[in-house]
């Protein structure tokens, strides 16, 4: 069985388990977290179709992650977590679905639903089962522990990393994670992560990253990407923001609610050159 190695253990976060366990309860009680530990105790419901969240180095937005994290430990826990995040390495075809396996974390080791991940590949006329885009991609690893931490149950992975992050590309890729989810019977929680603004003052980030996120709250993928275009807004994960949006738009979900949004400058005091973050919850 191939097993799928952290690659920024030691660098996004702690390497050793019991510090890592440590990281994450402090990005629960940070001042920009929720203030509280997880649930121990989850609702017998979920009310959540999925999350968006960042995924920088704990220290930077760890506590921001921790609201959609923290929001998860009071539903019904997942069967599945679908996991999409971008490409940052642009290794791979245009959609990468992780094939089979065990995603490892100093947390211990995450099954991958390979009947999932190939009914998915098998629906859509972009993705493909394919590890190389996944091996030094850092977008999906650093949502493994906060889920491994957070969830009480077993639970499988499917990770998606979007080389090609366009409107038609995130559409297919949603309507093939739902043909999927629906023909396996699959319970699933997806989590699309992205950063938003990259390396701007403060002021400027907020301000263009109130504009994606008003986008975001109105279940609006296509203004959403028409927004980061025109507005020249360096999000680096609209493509697996984008399925989310597709998911709960064809579910018919409620609405969506900003649970947390701060920059890199909140954290450490330099508000010159910053990074946005937000914990977004996509209501079924």
């Amino acid at each position: 069985m191939s097993v799928r190695r952290p690659v920024v253990a030691g660098q996004f976060y702690e390497r050793d388990p019991e510090r890592l366990r440590k990281q994450i309860e402090q990005c629960f009680t940070h001042p920009l977290g929720p203030g509280r530990l997880p649930s121990r105790e989850p609702s017998v419901e979920r009310v959540s179709l999925g999350f968006v969240v960042p995924h920088a180095g704990y220290m930077y937005s760890g506590p921001v992650a921790a609201h959609a994290y923290y929001q998860v430990s009071l539903e019904r826990s997942p069967e599945v977590v679908v996991v999409l995040g971008p490409n940052h390495t642009g290794i791979g075809p245009s959609v990468s679905v992780y094939p089979g396996g065990l995603w490892r974390t100093p947390l211990g080791d995450v099954p991958v639903d390979e009947q999932l991940a190939t009914a998915i590949v098998n629906s859509s006329r972009f993705a493909k089962l394919d590890i190389s885009a996944h091996e030094y991609e850092h977008s999906i690893e650093v949502q493994i522990p906060f889920l491994q931490y957070t969830i009480r149950r077993s639970f499988s992975i499917v990770p998606v990393v979007i080389l090609n992050q366009v409107p038609k590309v995130a559409e297919d890729l949603a309507k093939s994670i739902l043909k999927a989810a629906e023909s396996l019977r699959r319970d699933l929680l997806v989590i699309a992560t992205t950063d938003l603004t990259h390396y701007e003052p403060h002021e400027v980030a907020y301000s263009k990253d109130r504009l994606v996120i008003d986008s975001i709250l109105k279940l609006d993928p296509e203004t959403m990407f028409k927004t980061v275009i025109e507005r020249d807004i360096s999000m680096c994960g609209p493509g697996s923001t984008m399925v989310l949006l597709y998911i709960a738009r064809t579910l018919g979900s409620r609405g969506a609610k900003l649970l947390k949004y701060a920059t890199s400058g909140d954290v450490t005091g330099e508000r010159g050159w910053v990074v946005g973050y937000a914990s977004i919850q996509v209501l079924a």
